[in-house]
């Protein structure tokens, strides 16, 4: 939980940053609640005692119908930033997704968060979906 504000960095300022800080505190929340469930898993980054980062990886269907791996949330410790935590949670999550047969693992990150963007495309990551959002 104690990394779980790292994941409201980079959402489009239009958004409540109450709304956001509460959101990913339950996002986190209940991928650790549910981490021991079928379909579903936590996976960390340590270096001794200290948690490094952490990779929530569950399945989630398409509307295609296609079963894929589902990336719920990756955070990174800001200490560990660039020393390839990120990167090494990604493996981890694809290495789990190809054990379970998934052929695709999928993720979604914030438009306005142009680090993580450039970050998954240098891991081989490409744009399938946008969604459109219009202040009124």
């Amino acid at each position: 939980m104690a990394l779980a504000p790292r994941l409201g960095e980079g959402v489009a300022d239009w958004r409540d940053p109450d709304a956001v800080r509460g959101a990913v505190r339950t996002w986190v929340a209940g991928s650790l609640d549910t981490a021991e469930h079928a379909g579903r898993a936590v996976l960390v980054a340590v270096a001794g005692q200290e948690l490094l980062g952490l990779v929530a990886v569950s399945e989630r269907r398409h509307f295609s119908g296609q079963l894929d791996g589902y990336v719920g949330e990756l955070v990174v410790a800001a200490s560990a930033v660039r020393r390839g935590v990120g990167s090494a949670l990604m493996a981890a999550a694809e290495d789990w997704a190809r054990r379970r047969g998934l052929c695709l693992l999928t993720l979604e990150t914030g438009a306005a968060n142009r680090a993580a963007r450039a970050f998954y495309e240098a891991l081989g990551y490409a744009e399938e979906d946008v969604r459109l959002t219009k202040s009124l």
